[in-house]
């Protein structure tokens, strides 16, 4: 089954793709406390939630890149709906592709639940670094354990212990790299259950509204087997926050 796909039918009740709610959101978008006529890139945007509420309070303009044709589509359509005046190059390709305009620097760049896109945290930080103006913000999305986890959770996600680390030990590697911690928001368990438990009802409401889809065997096992996973380990085990660091 296509990733995009299933990640598009697993998500399509979310505003944000990540474990946290709109009042987190909302109170990490009033501290960042935006210049005038900031500049702005989010990588693995999403359905945009994120950027359209930043766009709303500060009029930003933006650069926002996503892989994902589904998450183009909304985007574009959820833009024309609350920003269509907005100043945003909204761009379909893989986050580690895409390379800033000569000379092109940003106010604050973000990047939430997608590190894998620079093969992890440190990796995130460390290129994201490159493309801020000095004195400038990353906020990103991480996961991180809030316990040592089971090595039958780690087969069954295919991780590995070293995939991420403590709390204390993401705000370490951004301090490593001399960025300096400004804020944290951590998930809580309802954000948790809200993120999952929409993904469940998603995919059986849609295999009931397309009972002929090929593709409806595959998706009911990979989200049963998700939410399997989520209810014996996850939910105890895995924690994810956003942290807001400043370049020196």
């Amino acid at each position: 089954m296509d990733t995009w796909k299933f990640f598009d039918i697993t998500h399509r009740d979310h505003l944000l793709c990540n474990p946290l709610n709109l009042d987190k959101i909302d109170e990490m978008i009033g501290l960042l406390r935006l210049p005038p006529n900031a500049h702005v890139l989010e990588l693995a945007t999403g359905k945009g939630e994120f950027l359209i509420r930043l766009i709303e309070q500060y009029r930003v303009s933006a650069v926002a890149v996503d892989v994902s044709p589904h998450c183009i589509r909304d985007f574009r359509q959820k833009m024309g709906q609350r920003t269509p005046e907005a100043d945003v190059l909204l761009l379909q390709m893989g986050g580690a592709d895409y390379q800033p305009q000569p000379g092109e620097q940003f106010d604050l760049i973000v990047c939430l639940g997608a590190s894998w896109i620079f093969d992890g945290h440190r990796g995130t930080l460390a290129a994201l670094q490159k493309m801020v103006k000095p004195g400038g913000l990353i906020l990103v999305g991480e996961p991180f354990w809030r316990q040592e986890p089971d090595p039958a959770y780690l087969r069954a996600e295919d991780f590995q212990r070293e995939t991420f680390g403590y709390h204390a030990d993401n705000v370490a590697v951004g301090e490593s790299l001399d960025l300096r911690l400004l804020h944290s928001i951590v998930s809580s368990d309802d954000d948790w259950d809200r993120y999952e438990g929409l993904q469940w009802q998603a995919a059986v409401r849609y295999t009931q509204e397309n009972p002929d889809d090929p593709d409806n065997v595959e998706l009911l096992r990979r989200v049963k087997k998700g939410q399997d996973t989520y209810l014996r380990w996850g939910r105890e085990t895995l924690g994810w926050a956003l942290y807001l660091f400043q370049v020196s």
